[in-house]
């Protein structure tokens, strides 16, 4: 089931604590446009079919990374892509939407999104996966 578009802005505002819409949704498309580089074939495809569609068309079109990050050079990435943030604000925004869009996804999909990924996603997803 695909998540409309105010429910996942809202879920992101409320998780990420921002006072506006606007925060919620520069850090979504940040967030969204930089995962994408890193997930790929059908879960990326799956993945966006979740999402309302704004948010699929940055993930199916993402910024290109020449390597996959790890998750702290992730979040350096994000807080370089936002204006005015911190790492430490970054991993905020990070962790606000990727839960999110982790609560759009099931767990089967989330599984292996997070295989794709280099270790240590599972947390920002806020989903530990048993080692």
């Amino acid at each position: 089931m695909v998540m409309r578009w105010e429910a996942f802005l809202e879920a992101v505002q409320e998780r990420g604590e921002y006072s506006s819409r606007q925060e919620a949704e520069r850090a979504a498309r940040v967030v969204l446009a930089l995962l994408g580089a890193h997930v790929v074939g059908s879960e990326r495809a799956e993945l966006a079919a979740r999402l309302p569609e704004t948010y699929a068309l940055v993930l199916l079109n993402p910024l290109q990374a020449p390597e996959p990050l790890s998750p702290e050079r992730f979040v350096r990435a994000t807080a370089a892509w936002i204006e005015g943030a911190t790492e430490e604000t970054a991993k905020w925004d990070v962790s606000a939407v990727l839960s999110v869009v982790a609560d759009a996804a099931e767990d089967e999909l989330m599984r292996r999104v997070i295989l794709q990924l280099p270790p240590g996603y599972d947390l920002l997803f806020g989903r530990p996966q048993p080692v």
